[in-house]
């Protein structure tokens, strides 16, 4: 039985951020992380780690009272992160990470900013998901997770970990075509913590440049589970990965590389999907079957003051829609929502290109400003952000989310950032 709360007003998300934010600071300051436990010879060491996140964001979305009957949206979030880790000895050591997130909304069918938090939904790629709410209304919901609980065994050339785990794959910095577990959404704020999947991940070392390895990822039918292997080298400055396997019902072939040339980084990553055609919005010349994904970009950094860093991404996705405003009615196809909420595409369209720059002011203040642009449809957004280290463990964000594009018309999305509002966040973050 689920308990009950009572709805929300307007003002009350941004009073409890606002009053856990004042507790935080009148407490005393965090200290490093702490051992629990070590032996003598420092062999076997426990330990614990955490975090604590409060996050305020405010969102106003686009004039059409059928996808937002409150224009004006504002979220809170809280989210405590607890890390046990322990070194078992000089080949074994393990980690089990448990969270409490807390989200209360003022409209909980406000959408506007919903890709900049962390999603609510069930993680992909899990036997047993352990993330059930203990606390779920219109207004606020409160879920608990297990979000890692894996042993890793060092045993030269062999590295082999089991469990719950964050798998990241590729070389993408906003994208990916081959990040197939559990990928970020590009405008999320909060990319710490990847969320872990149920896995086994092996890898063997085939001499000082080359190794080889396997991994398989769990679902509750075994057939919804991925299975890849992949070739990994490097020479100087050039790095390259093969990866074939499967993902889900989809067969997979990808490859990524990046190298450094004049100062500057370059990366690609390419895959092709062979699917059973559900979901799919054309597929690769019009095929159903054939999907591809594509990721080039590059980064440099200018010696401007503190240094002035540019990122530039372009990204093509196949499992996107091919044209948004001419056949919305497909994001209500269920096998597109699935691959949507599984990380199959990151965007919703097609096309994306992005510019990111970065800049530290000073040793405790860096500021950032993101680009993003939908060729197709004309839309795009525009997110400025500072970064302040208040101290070792306390660091304040606030960021800005300022889209444009044609806006939805009687429940219709007409593009694909036009649909977002115009939103700000504000985050301090807490580590023990």
């Amino acid at each position: 039985m689920l308990a009950r709360v009572p709805c929300a007003p307007s003002w009350a998300p941004a009073l409890w951020t606002l009053g856990a934010l004042f507790a935080l600071a009148a407490g005393p300051a965090p200290v490093s992380a702490r051992e629990l436990w070590e032996s003598e010879d420092l062999s076997h060491v426990v330990s614990l780690d955490s975090a604590l996140k409060s996050t305020w964001l405010l969102s106003h979305a686009p004039d059409d009272p059928v996808l937002f009957p409150e224009r004006t949206t504002e979220t809170a979030l809280l989210r405590l992160r607890l890390s046990l880790a322990a070194v078992l000895g000089p080949h074994v050591d393990a980690r089990v990470s448990y969270e409490h997130r807390a989200r209360l909304t003022s409209d909980p069918a406000g959408l506007a900013g919903a890709s900049l938090l962390p999603p609510t939904t069930r993680p992909p790629f899990r036997f047993r998901p352990i993330d059930q709410p203990l606390i779920e209304e219109a207004h606020a919901i409160h879920q608990h997770e297990l979000d890692r609980a894996w042993v890793a065994l060092h045993l030269s050339p062999v590295e082999l970990t089991i469990g719950r785990q964050a798998i990241g794959l590729g070389r993408g910095a906003l994208f990916s075509a081959v990040d197939v577990l559990s990928p970020f959404s590009p405008l999320e704020v909060d990319r710490e913590w990847r969320r872990g999947v149920d896995a086994v991940k092996a890898e063997l070392g085939l001499g000082e440049h080359v190794s080889a390895g396997a991994l398989a990822a769990a679902e509750r039918d075994l057939r919804d589970g991925a299975l890849l292997a992949r070739v990994r080298g490097y020479a100087d400055e050039v790095d390259a990965e093969l990866l074939i396997g499967k993902r889900a019902q989809d067969l997979l072939l990808g490859a990524t590389g990046s190298a450094i040339l004049a100062d500057a980084e370059i990366h690609a990553e390419s895959a092709w999907f062979y699917t059973d055609g559900r979901g799919v919005d054309g597929g690769w010349l019009g095929s159903q079957r054939w999907v591809a994904k594509f990721v080039a970009g590059g980064s440099y950094q200018f010696d401007v003051g503190l240094g002035l860093r540019l990122l530039a991404e372009y990204h093509y996705s196949g499992f996107g829609l091919q044209d948004l405003e001419r056949d919305p009615t497909r994001l209500i196809d269920p096998d597109f929502q699935a691959r949507l909420a599984r990380g199959d595409s990151q965007i919703l369209g097609r096309h994306v290109a992005a510019v990111v720059g970065s800049y530290d002011l000073d040793l405790a203040v860096s500021s950032s400003l993101s680009v993003l642009v939908n060729p197709t449809d004309g839309s795009g957004l525009v997110a400025p952000m500072l970064t302040y280290l208040y101290s070792d463990t306390v660091t304040l964000i606030a960021s800005g989310y300022l889209p444009w594009g044609k806006p939805p018309l009687s429940g219709r999305l007409r593009s694909e950032y036009g649909t977002g509002g115009i939103s700000g966040l504000l985050q301090v973050r807490i580590y023990d």
